[in-house]
């Protein structure tokens, strides 16, 4: 017997984690696909520890596969170990060196304090580790008449993103199951895009914007580039809430893009802010900036693209963003290009990196007060926590500084709520106060890291013989009804939603 299950991602877009069982009760095995956070009203169940326990029975389960490290696929693997669980945790090679960072920080945040005791997590996490090549087959285990091999695949949604092929047997039975994880869209920066895989019986896939399209690339880098440029000519600040891996590294790409062709064009402001020395040691190559924001050498000159500051104010992107750099062989083709060229699109003159808690205070303070053109990029992407609250709460009440969402909102978070009322006027609850919206509000939704419809629909189509079996999870109910829609053509296919 071959079956699936779900322990998040069906109410909504996050929790993610998925279960894989093959044999008879009584001497079943299984592997988990993920296992995220919940976040915002998904299942109404929100990011506090007593909403984190494993209410699911693991004591069968052979091993964990990881799809990508975003919070909402991998938050919940500290409960997962804390519950009992013994078994590997298998991923792709960059996911097996970026799995510890991103825990580190949601152990910080949401477990413990106890430095000792979030060390003894990460050996133990770095100790179950297995990482796997892209396209090699791997044996999770071989037992009397039930076996499972998975293959990760590229899936082109951050870096290490994979979906999981897997050749289960029980008894009589063979299926090939495939696990979407996320799907990043095609075009997007610095990564390939993934690939329909070579056969299905069975597809569960995500369906975050199983309703809707994306904009082509050219279209929201010129919007990108709009958006910048009107909210830069008052002297305001763009602040963009960004999720520390992928959306962060894909902006910089495109911004790093804009300031190159642009580079000696008027921004339309004029600079009227003191200048200071020593604000940034100089780099070379693929070293960082860091430390305060850089100031103008000339306070009377006409502000170009060259002048643009972009700030990264997050330790955790910061980090990323280094692994990135350093994981160059995974990078698609064009960037690939731009660094033979002699460019450093995660690397160059007008990017600032803040670190130090007090360095990111003075940065609130001083861009609230000055009109230094700038844009900065600080977490957490939903506005839901970090660095970003800091920059709202100073910010969101003054008519010259923007606010540009470049990724999924779920409902009930901070950003859902800006993103819904701030373009009436309206208001945020932040750390229990109401904060008036005056600040601009933007969405280019272009820059999301995951597959739109016609991706979707495409990925599926690409598969040579369809699935008899779909299940759409990983989506909002209209986005997942939608996609519904759109595979109801495909004969012989039962079309799932797991939810309903």
């Amino acid at each position: 017997m071959l079956e699936i299950s779900h322990h998040g991602a069906t109410s909504g877009v996050t929790g993610s984690c998925h279960e894989l069982t093959l044999g008879q009760e009584a001497q079943k095995s299984g592997i988990l696909i993920d296992c995220g956070l919940f976040q915002g009203q998904d299942e109404g169940r929100g990011a506090s520890a007593s909403d984190l326990s494993i209410d699911f029975p693991i004591d069968h389960i052979r091993a964990l596969v990881v799809t990508h490290v975003h919070i909402d696929h991998v938050g919940r693997i500290p409960y997962l170990l804390a519950a009992g669980f013994e078994g590997p945790i298998i991923c792709s090679e960059p996911s097996a060196i970026m799995l510890p960072e991103i825990l580190e920080d949601a152990l910080k945040i949401g477990f413990t304090r106890d430095r000792r005791l979030i060390e003894r997590v990460l050996g133990l996490i770095r100790f179950r580790l297995v990482p796997v090549p892209y396209g090699q087959w791997h044996s999770v285990f071989a037992e009397g008449d039930c076996s499972l091999s998975i293959r990760l695949q590229r899936a082109g949604h951050i870096l290490g993103s994979a979906y999981v092929e897997c050749d289960a047997r029980a008894g009589d039975s063979e299926e090939r199951i495939v696990f979407s994880g996320d799907l990043g869209a095609p075009h997007a920066p610095l990564l390939p895009a993934p690939e329909s895989p070579e056969r299905a019986d069975r597809l569960v896939i995500e369906s975050t914007y199983g309703d809707k399209d994306h904009e082509d690339r050219e279209t929201r880098r010129y919007r990108l580039k709009a958006v910048l440029q009107h909210a830069l000519e008052d002297g305001g600040t763009v602040l963009v809430p960004a999720f520390s891996i992928g959306r962060t590294q894909e902006l910089l790409y495109e911004m790093e893009s804009l300031i190159h062709e642009f580079g000696d064009r008027a921004l339309g402001g004029v600079s009227d802010y003191v200048p200071q020395s020593g604000s940034n040691p100089t780099y070379e190559d693929d070293s960082e900036p860091v430390g305060r924001i850089r100031q103008s050498r000339n306070p009377t000159k006409k502000l170009t693209w060259n002048d643009l500051e972009i700030v990264v104010d997050s330790p955790l992107a910061a980090e990323f963003t280094r692994i990135y750099r350093d994981l160059k062989p995974y990078w698609d083709a064009e960037a690939t290009e731009l660094v033979s060229q002699g460019r450093h699109p995660l690397s160059f003159e007008q990017l600032t990196v803040i670190n130090s808690h007090e360095d990111h205070l003075n940065a609130v303070d001083y861009l609230a007060r000055s009109h230094r053109p700038c844009v900065v990029l600080a977490g957490s992407g939903m506005c839901a926590g970090g660095r970003v609250v800091n920059y709202l709460k100073a910010m969101l009440g003054d008519k010259r500084n923007d606010v540009l969402f470049v990724g999924y909102q779920a409902a009930g978070t901070p950003g859902r709520d800006i993103l819904t009322y701030g373009p009436r006027g309206g208001w945020v609850e932040l750390d229990d106060e109401r904060y008036d919206i005056r600040a601009r509000v933007h969405q280019v939704g272009g820059y999301s890291a995951h597959a739109g419809q016609s991706d979707l629909v495409g990925f599926v189509r690409g598969i040579p013989t369809p699935p008899c079996e779909i299940r759409i999870v990983h989506g909002d109910p209209d986005a997942k009804r939608a996609l519904k829609r759109c595979f109801q053509s495909l004969s012989g296919t039962d079309i799932i939603i797991p939810s309903e």
